[in-house]
């Protein structure tokens, strides 16, 4: 039996949620990828009405293959509300595992049977880039020193002992997004991995960091802007001085 084919008892059935906005030209090759490497998995596409027409490849997509879903969403509302959205419509089934992966191949499928198989010892997974055995490939240098100074800065200000809290390539168990107030989540941008991560360490379950290698895409642009990374900085350093003041109060309350 090929690797990862294998029945997960404690997670299967999966569904890897997939956002995209003008993502045509990558959807199909990432699902043939995908399906090749876990054929049982189901997918859902969450589309905000890509002008290029991927919404209506994705409906095509899924006419012909019924592990393939498709939500549309009227608007560009968000990397975050996206897999709100996502998550709400998995949770709503009987969805044991949710996975967040990018439309646009950076997030290689066949690294997906390893972050499965830690979900079995854990409650949130992360595919990290930044634990030994992880990579970056074709990322510029700048791009690298953003990322990991914003990993650095909210490992910093939230206590968090995880190494890439900005990653978009990871599985929860459902009962972990059962448990998250998940209408207070307001993080639009990739600010929503951090505010989702720091949710989970607070609740007291487990993240567990698996290496992979991150590829820069090959087709279309990236949603990074600096407003984007203007939200996460302000947002981070709220979550810190709150963390921080509760420490106080705790102490001054002894």
């Amino acid at each position: 039996m090929a690797e990862g084919t294998q029945h997960r008892e404690q997670v299967d059935p999966v569904l890897v949620i997939i956002p995209t906005y003008n993502e045509r030209e990558n959807l199909t090759p990432l699902l043939q990828r995908l399906h090749a490497t876990l054929p049982q998995v189901h997918v859902l596409v969450v589309d905000d009405g890509s002008p290029d027409g991927t919404g209506e490849l994705a409906d095509k997509l899924a006419a012909a293959d019924d592990r393939v879903h498709v939500l549309h969403r009227t608007e560009k509302a968000g990397l975050g509300a996206a897999y709100i959205a996502g998550f709400r419509w998995g949770l709503a089934r009987d969805y044991r595992t949710l996975v967040e992966m990018d439309a646009d191949g950076s997030h290689a499928p066949e690294d997906l049977p390893r972050i499965l198989d830690a979900l079995e010892g854990a409650d949130l997974v992360i595919g990290s880039r930044y634990v030994p055995g992880g990579a970056v490939v074709n990322w510029p240098l700048s791009r690298q020193f953003i990322s990991r100074g914003a990993n650095l800065y909210s490992r910093l200000a939230l206590g968090m002992g995880v190494n890439d809290n900005t990653a978009g390539f990871r599985a929860y168990r459902r009962e972990v997004l059962e448990k998250l107030a998940l209408d207070e989540v307001a993080s639009t941008g990739y600010c929503f991995q951090i505010d989702l991560t720091w949710r989970t360490v607070q609740q007291g379950f487990e993240v567990v960091e698996v290496p992979i290698t991150f590829t820069d895409r090959e087709v279309g642009e990236s949603k990074m802007s600096g407003a984007i990374m203007g939200e996460a900085a302000l947002k981070v350093a709220q979550w810190g001085l709150q963390r921080r003041l509760g420490q106080l109060r705790r102490l001054l309350g002894r």
